[in-house]
């Protein structure tokens, strides 16, 4: 009899940092995990990692995104309470105006001094790291990258 393997692996996914008007954009969602959050969710099969941040910027925001860099990959384990996802984040840009729409109950933004406290997931951590980037913080010290 032969026994097949089962593999886990993580679920990867897309966050994007959506810079419009010096703040940017975070949506309250609809669905558990409930929180403020970057938009972004699942990559589909056969989507590229740019494709799919366009995809679910545009689906929660209302918003054709310009993707300008990818910022990083966050993958603890324990950063997705419904299960082990890893993401890539990306910093992107906008016009217009936002507007909730798909899994996004609310949409507003912010600046570093306004965020709201309630945030999902990583996303706090997610969003001091950008902000020590953005004030000229290499990115070795950030994501401890040296030795």
């Amino acid at each position: 009899m032969r026994m097949e393997k089962s593999y886990r692996n993580p679920i990867p996914t897309v966050d994007i940092i959506i810079e419009i008007r010096n703040r940017i954009i975070l949506v309250e969602r609809r669905n558990p995990p409930y929180g403020w959050a970057l938009p972004g969710g699942f990559v589909d099969y056969g989507e590229s990692l740019e494709t799919a941040a366009r995809r679910e910027a545009r689906e929660e925001t209302s918003l054709n995104v310009t993707l300008i860099e990818q910022f990083q990959a966050y993958s603890d384990p324990d950063r997705d309470p419904r299960q082990h996802a890893v993401t890539m984040v990306f910093i992107a840009w906008a016009e217009g105006t936002p507007a909730a729409k798909d899994d996004a109950k609310h949409i507003d933004m912010f600046q570093k001094e306004t965020l709201p406290s309630s945030l999902a997931f990583d996303h706090e951590k997610i969003l001091m790291d950008y902000f020590r980037y953005k004030n000229g913080t290499p990115r070795a010290e950030i994501f401890n990258l040296k030795d």
